[in-house]
């Protein structure tokens, strides 16, 4: 089992050359938020990570959770790491004052969720869904729910989930049966069954606040008539103590194909209390914070894997001697060279440091628009920034978890043989990661999402603003020591910009054309962002170069990434492009009782 280690560096280079957050902790007041504080904070949750979370990962997805009678019990070492967890205010870092919190930016709670989820998966998963039931509370709650409520979740001693599907319904949300009846008191009682509920039981906190999307009775049928309600496992008093036992239990947990350390329940609600958060039949609107929130995070995940994989194959390609060099005996010392001098090894490196590193540029873009959502005193500024996250996000979340399964398949390719044995732990990485793909919205929601709200959905404006954005940076570029990067990205703009148009024409005459359309555009513009994203890093690196900097090898490191992405990477999207221009036809001309077998 290869050992994780927080990349520090990289993570510095990323926040504080690329981004320059001082002076964004600034603009928006964070006054806290100095970078000798950033880094304090940083290097702690490296070490907390390293030393506690990382170790109880291969335990987690060897003896996996257990359920007896309705209670959940996590694997060894769980429950201590929690407890370590809350202990060292983890839980606290990025939540507001006023509820116990320390007030610190989203951007860098962001960071230390990937160290959390790179090192052990299922164990980030316990902490990570209530950042999404903290959000969704604060924003769409009452006063006296956030007093009931917010203090333990922030504090960490109670966890959170959110409660949506159910076996019948899938996606469309629409179907559920899940009903809410109004008590006297103002309250509702819920009946109904939740399943894939991650972190839904579990024996590490002391309550489990769970948001559920239900209809009450008197609501309409579909989305329309969706309301979304605070049911906890335990009733809480108006003080926000723990009162007598709901009707909330836990029917069963999944067989998983990973993440077996954390807990996926089916989650029954017999009469149980819950309190209508935000309006009446607008429940989906409510949850969409949670889920936006979730999504960036679930991206974040994908970084994570991506970088572990890269950690795990290349502390093996330069151990592992096999054959020499095609160019030359390069270890004389040795019976033969370590593996990573073959060029095909070098690929499947390159191609995942490339994407963990673009990916961790771009989750922390994102999260710094996230913290101009939250305190910029500009209205002007909050709209551009929700408004970049609402074109990104669905780019973010699907690419970065697609690549991410790519990442983690190549680790299993690096290591051969040994890369398919449990011990070395890459196999249980490919299989924690798939599931990402899948959380909030698979690749083809998000896909759909993307083409049909964000971008033909308001004629184009979002993209092209952000088009505007990746062409001024070219034109500024286009003769220094970018130049060559800056002309290929701008070439590759210009076709996204053509084939949007080109689908949009086709989908007023075929609506079959947009879902045809939807996958391949959405990577297409996946690879095409984290262009963007590794033409900046390059530009970031060579000024430091020009400024001599101390730590050459790792801006010249940084180049070298850029470049090996424009050549090897980004031009997958060609092949995205030739799909694209095929359009529907091949997909739906064939009558689906042809499907047989």
């Amino acid at each position: 089992m290869f050992e994780y280690k927080a990349p520090m560096r990289d993570i510095k280079f990323v926040m504080q050359e690329f981004l320059a957050c001082d002076g964004h902790y600034q603009a928006l007041g964070y006054d806290e938020a100095s970078s000798d504080m950033v880094d304090a904070i940083l290097s702690e949750a490296a070490k907390f990570t390293e030393q506690v979370i990382a170790p109880i990962n291969q335990i987690g997805d060897q003896q996996g959770c257990h359920w007896e009678k309705g209670s959940v019990s996590t694997p060894d070492g769980f429950k201590d790491a929690y407890k370590q967890y809350v202990d060292g205010g983890w839980p606290t870092l990025s939540q507001a004052e006023e509820f116990g919190g320390q007030g610190l930016p989203h951007s860098i709670n962001m960071v230390v969720s990937e160290m959390l989820s790179a090192a052990n998966h299922s164990f980030a998963m316990y902490p990570g869904l209530s950042h999404g039931c903290m959000s969704t509370l604060e924003f769409h709650g009452t006063k006296q729910q956030k007093t009931m409520f917010m203090p333990k979740l922030v504090e960490g001693s109670w966890t959170g989930t959110m409660c949506l599907t159910e076996s019948h319904a899938g996606t469309d949300l629409g179907l559920l049966r899940t009903k809410a009846e109004l008590n006297e008191d103002g309250s509702y009682k819920l009946n109904g069954s939740k399943i894939f509920i991650s972190a839904g039981e579990h024996d590490l906190s002391d309550n489990i606040v769970h948001l559920v999307i239900a209809r009450a009775t008197d609501s309409p049928a579909g989305t329309k008539g969706i309301s979304l309600f605070i049911v906890p496992k335990f009733n809480v008093n108006d003080d926000g103590t723990i009162a007598d036992e709901n009707g909330v239990s836990c029917g069963s947990i999944e067989h998983k194909m990973g993440i077996n350390g954390n807990a996926t329940c089916v989650i029954n609600f017999d009469d149980a209390k819950g309190y209508l958060i935000g309006e009446k039949n607008k429940g989906l609107k409510c949850m969409f914070t949670f889920m936006n929130g979730a999504r960036l995070g679930v991206a974040n995940e994908g970084v994570a894997a991506s970088e572990a994989a890269f950690q795990g194959s290349l502390a093996y390609a330069q151990d592992r001697l096999q054959m020499r060099s095609l160019t030359g005996v390069k270890n004389p010392k040795d019976y033969a060279d370590p593996i990573i001098v073959h060029p095909d090894v070098r690929r499947m490196l390159l191609t995942q440091k490339s994407i963990a590193e673009g990916g961790r540029a771009l989750v922390a873009q994102l999260a710094q628009l996230v913290d101009i959502t939250h305190a910029s005193n500009s209205d002007e500024d909050k709209l551009a920034a929700n408004n970049r996250l609402a074109l990104l996000t669905p780019i973010a979340k699907a690419f970065l978890t697609e690549t991410a399964v790519d990442s983690t398949s190549y680790g299993i390719q690096v290591l051969g043989g040994h890369g398919f044995i449990k011990e070395w732990g890459m196999e249980q990485l490919l299989r924690d990661t798939k599931i990402c793909c899948l959380y909030e919205g698979t690749t083809g929601i998000q896909a759909l999402d993307l083409i049909g709200r964000k971008v033909l959905g308001n004629k184009g404006v979002l993209l092209n603003d952000f088009i505007k954005e990746i062409k001024g940076f070219c034109k500024l570029n286009e003769n220094n020591s970018v130049s060559a990067l800056a002309h290929t990205l701008v070439d590759y703009v210009e076709l996204w910009a053509e084939v949007t148009h080109d689908i949009g024409v086709k989908a007023s005459a075929n609506p079959d054309e947009l879902g045809a359309a939807s996958v391949d555009y959405l990577m297409l513009s996946g690879y095409i962002t984290l262009g963007y994203m590794w033409a900046k890093m390059a530009k970031t690196a060579q000024d430091a170069i020009s400024q001599n900097s101390a730590d050459k090898d790792f801006y010249l490191a940084k180049i070298q990434t850029a470049e090996f992405y424009f050549a090897r990477v980004m031009p997958k999207a060609h092949g995205h492009l030739a799909c694209l221009a095929s359009g529907a036809k091949t997909m739906m001309s064939m009558d689906s009782g042809h499907f047989s077998f």
